[in-house]
């Protein structure tokens, strides 16, 4: 997450590059063994069904058992094995989520508007009958992924959402990620990892429907499932290694830029951070400050890496090139740290979700306590994106309803455009209705 070279070029006067990324050459490009396995993989789910689901899941999961589905009461009771603590989080998650996600929802109103004297158009907001999320429970197990996508598809109104998740290494599922599935309004779970999960849910080979659409992060080859399959379902959107940017004037506090910066750093060793501050000592003194918790943090051998090789800092002369460097960095997350926050949130434009104010940390919104979505854009995908929300889970479907009165107003315009065209039936189908409502009327 670098400038683009036409950016920095267009602002050479304005902008000082205190700290480049290290792999800047590198790209998060498909790879292509990635995508030749996934697509033998789908082929062969396609064709053989159930029986290549278990070979794929004794393979790659170390799966065990004879049936997919984890037993409702199992679900259910998962909660009761967490700490209270966790378990009381994870309900406040959901909560959260589910009433920010409900709102929204309440603000996507059906309507209709008379186009002309007779013509009535409207829109209806429908939810897709099934959804497929996929929760991670690999190395980092995202707890909060189900509030986002289960809960959010649940406040949409979609009557079906299943949920597969990876065994861990005892073979069981995680009991924090199936819990938060359960308190978010999950119908089934099943215990089935990476693409032939995506391949079961899309081509409906566990006890439910094939699945409309199919939500949820992983890893590289769930990535490259996603990718494949869109067409066959409808998809989330296509998301690289977590974001995070923060523009910070020298009102902000270096230490918490810089824990901020290694908060989403340490999602893996490829996460791209970076600062643009209109204030060179905090640029500098948050590049120290990196360094200084990296030697205490836990994570350091993610997050290190990632800040060395992806972690950008950048210096600007004004809030307005800050305003132009960010929007062509286009964020996943952004956080904004200045005596300027409201200012910069009205000229802001390309980000996955935005930050105000230093009380508010991107890990808020990861872990399901801000209500907001954490299933967001990557990559510049910000420019023309937004993240996943209830309306993704609708479908606008657009009607007519027309009287011989609208016909008067159309059916002219319609004729002499389909002449213009060539396209004879299309004039037929006007000029019919012309001829009815003639003979109807008289002279």
């Amino acid at each position: 997450m670098f400038p683009r070279p036409t950016v920095l070029a267009r602002f050479a006067d304005k902008i000082t590059v205190v700290k480049t990324p290290a792999a800047l050459s590198r790209t998060h490009e498909v790879d292509a063994a990635v995508a030749k396995t996934v697509s033998e993989m789908l082929s062969d789910i396609e064709r053989r069904g159930r029986d290549a689901l278990y070979d794929y899941a004794r393979q790659l999961d170390r799966w065990t058992g004879d049936d997919f589905t984890i037993p409702a009461a199992e679900v259910a009771a998962s909660g009761g094995r967490l700490a209270p603590e966790l378990r009381r989080a994870i309900e406040i998650g959901a909560e959260n989520t589910r009433t920010f996600a409900e709102a929204t929802r309440a603000h996507l109103s059906d309507f209709e508007v008379e186009i002309v004297p007779g013509l009535v158009a409207g829109t209806r907001y429908i939810p897709v009958a099934t959804v497929g999320a996929y929760l991670p429970a690999g190395r980092f197990p995202l707890t909060a992924s189900a509030f986002m996508t289960v809960g959010v598809a649940k406040a949409a109104g979609v009557p079906t959402v299943i949920a597969c998740t990876p065994p861990q290494p005892n073979g069981r599922h995680n009991d924090a990620v199936i819990y938060a599935a359960h308190v978010s309004g999950v119908d089934r779970c099943y215990l089935l990892g990476g693409v032939q999960a995506l391949a079961a849910m899309a081509f409906g080979l566990l006890e439910d429907e094939p699945a409309a659409m199919i939500v949820g992060a992983g890893n590289a080859y769930v990535a490259e499932a996603k990718r494949q399959l869109f067409g066959t379902v409808a998809i989330d959107l296509l998301a690289g290694p977590s974001e995070v940017a923060v523009i910070a004037d020298d009102t902000a506090d270096a230490e918490m830029v810089a824990a901020d910066l290694l908060g989403q750093a340490e999602h893996g060793v490829d996460s791209p951070a970076a600062l643009v501050t209109t204030s060179r000592a905090l640029a500098d003194a948050v590049v120290a400050e990196v360094d200084r918790q990296l030697a205490g943090l836990a994570t350091s051998a993610i997050a290190g890496p990632s800040w060395r090789d992806y972690g950008s800092v950048i210096a600007v002369a004004d809030d307005e090139t800050a305003v132009a460097v960010m929007d062509d960095l286009a964020p996943e997350h952004l956080e904004v740290i200045t005596a300027r926050d409201a200012w910069y949130h009205d000229h802001l434009t390309n980000y996955g979700s935005l930050f105000l104010g230093p009380w508010s940390t991107v890990a808020y919104s990861d872990k399901g306590m801000a209500g907001t979505n954490h299933v967001l854009p990557t990559r510049r995908g910000a420019r023309h994106s937004a993240g996943l929300s209830v309306s993704r889970f609708l479908k606008p479907l657009t009607y007519q309803r027309g009287t011989p009165e609208a016909t008067r107003a159309m059916a002219d315009p319609v004729v002499a455009i389909s002449q213009s065209e060539g396209m004879a039936a299309h004039e037929f189908t006007a000029q019919l209705r012309l001829d009815r409502l003639a003979a109807r009327v008289g002279p």
